[in-house]
């Protein structure tokens, strides 16, 4: 064949191949003007509002509160979930699950008009400085607000500021008034709220929220509770209201074996995204009984998702929120941002944990209360149109949130006037702090459970209350209340006094569980045994 024959073979060859992207190009660009053709018809009805205004309205107009409220109108329209967030509420949202803030390093309660610090948190500004539980914080940055109706919140942001500046305290120690000049640092925020053994061979882990540095801390607590002897596990999810969902994926991975799915998600522009196993967890052969409630949601109910679906554990409390909306993120320079909704969560079995847009979504929780779901198993509304099957082959149901397997009511016995009399004035909070006051030297020693109970029987803490709320708050039980009422209260007393001993919280869930329903279920039914293969 001649060289001009071949030339004119790829001259050819090389106009098909132009005309072709011709084409495709052509077809994309006709694809997007129709695209964006279509997105200005959808959004020329709201521009054109906009720009009336800036063309007619009386007067100065100011574009970014009528922009932010237009951004926040339309989002509501949507999803409850699908929200702007303008800038100071982006940068608390974000440092609440970053796993530290900055401020000066306290945990406080309020429990007669005073802030009274509960724990100093270690290696922190004010333990450094000098801070003690048992000080009374009389001002802040020379604002008095002891005694003054002052309001928490706002005690918080007096307290809290950027790392390195200073904030001046004065606290009362002993009777006497002690300046503090405390300069603010990084402050760790823990996600494990307690752990510890309830026995000799079953654990308790409580996790408040899943924050960046949740796995370390649980898995940390966990192998504690392992080389203790564990070989259950009660993890308490209550009141846990989610957070990274790479942080539930990581816990889960914990307990279940390889190849076994956590959770999938799926939306209309996001394909199906599987997330499984990877057979190297830690809990593998550690029995696990999952606590939850009408307030556990997001994070938490991919957990207990999970958990349920695989077989693996038993879940125990009242049906979840029903939180199961993937968030995207989107950041703007001026420091707010969206988080849209661009998928959903589905549990293995393949139930969606969102639960309906209601027009009452907001106030589903009180709903539930008032429709009998959160004392009567019979009034949890599920779905039996939706009907799924765990790995095992058990029936589950869809319709949003996770139905427990064993069902735990609110207990609403207990409200005695006694006792109400007394959590109105706080007065088992406010003798917690007098009796630290009494005991601080010996009870700040304390470190072990044991130790703590026995020197709350010898001080005879019962006592010393019924004199506390008659001589200061000048309540006294009626005859026979108080037989009914130290059933419930008398562990309340002794959790918050514990408290104050160096087991901290450790101390206020553990002396707590003796009136904990749900805790007491959990112990009654472990879950599913589990070999030394991993094999169920």
């Amino acid at each position: 064949m001649s060289e001009r024959r071949i030339s004119s073979l790829w001259i050819a060859l090389l106009g098909v191949l132009i005309g072709a992207l011709a084409v495709a190009t052509y077809d994309k660009m006709e694809e997007r003007n129709a695209r964006l053709k279509s997105e200005y018809r959808d959004w020329r009805k709201l521009n054109l509002v906009l720009q009336k205004v800036t063309d007619t309205y009386v007067d100065t107009v100011d574009f970014e509160k009528v922009s932010e409220a237009a951004i926040v109108a339309a989002l509501r329209s949507l999803d409850p979930h699908t929200v702007y967030l303008p800038p100071e509420t982006l940068e608390a949202s974000e440092s609440e699950l970053a796993g530290n803030f900055d401020g000066i390093g306290i945990q406080f309660n309020v429990p007669n008009d005073t802030a009274v610090v509960i724990e100093v948190i270690p290696g922190g500004p004010s333990e450094r400085i000098g801070l003690q539980a048992g000080d009374r914080i009389i001002e802040v940055g020379g604002k008095t607000i002891a005694g003054v109706k002052f309001p928490q919140d706002s005690m918080v942001r007096r307290m809290k500021g950027p790392s390195g500046s200073k904030v001046e305290i004065e606290v009362l120690r002993d009777g006497e008034r002690i300046p503090f000049l405390i300069t603010r640092g990084k402050i760790p925020v823990h996600s494990v709220d307690a752990s510890f053994m309830v026995n000799d061979t079953t654990g308790y882990i409580r996790l408040a929220k899943f924050s960046r540095t949740t796995y370390s801390e649980f898995v940390a607590a966990a192998a504690a509770l392992l080389e203790r002897g564990m070989k259950h596990l009660v993890f308490d999810l209550r009141d846990n209201t989610g957070g990274y969902f790479d942080q539930a994926l990581s816990l889960a991975d914990m307990f279940l074996r390889k190849g076994d799915m956590i959770v999938y998600m799926e939306g209309l522009h996001s394909p199906r995204e599987e997330f499984r196993a990877s057979g190297k967890g830690l809990l593998q052969n550690v029995g696990v009984s999952v606590l939850i409630n009408e307030a556990s949601a997001s994070s938490s109910e991919i957990f207990a998702g999970a958990i349920q679906d695989n077989d693996r554990g038993v879940i125990v409390g009242r049906r979840s929120f029903g939180k199961g909306l993937v968030q995207s993120p989107v950041f703007f320079t001026d420091g707010s941002g969206l988080r849209i909704t661009v998928a959903r969560y589905y549990t293995p079995s393949g139930r969606c944990i969102q639960k309906p847009y209601a027009e009452d979504y907001e106030y589903d929780i009180y709903k539930r209360y008032t429709d009998g779901e959160l004392t009567d198993a019979d009034s949890i509304k599920v779905n039996r149109d939706e009907v799924f099957l765990t790995a095992g082959g058990r029936t589950v149901y869809g319709g949003g949130g996770i139905i427990p397997d064993v069902f735990v009511p609110m207990d609403t016995t207990r409200a005695t006037d006694f006792y109400i009399a007394c959590n109105r004035k706080a007065t088992p909070m406010r003798f917690a702090s007098a009796f630290f006051d009494k005991h601080k030297a010996k009870l700040s020693a304390i470190d072990d459970y044991d130790g703590l109970q026995s020197f709350l029987k010898e001080a005879d803490v019962e006592s010393g209350f019924l004199r506390f709320a008659a001589s200061v708050d000048g309540i006294r039980p009626e005859p026979g209340e108080w037989r009914v009422s130290r059933v419930y209260m008398m562990p309340q007393v002794k959790a918050l006094v514990g408290r104050y001993s160096k087991l901290g919280e450790n101390a206020f869930y553990h002396q707590y569980m003796e009136l904990d329903e749900t805790m007491i279920e959990a112990m009654k039914h472990h879950t599913l045994s589990v070999t030394t293969d991993g094999k169920k």
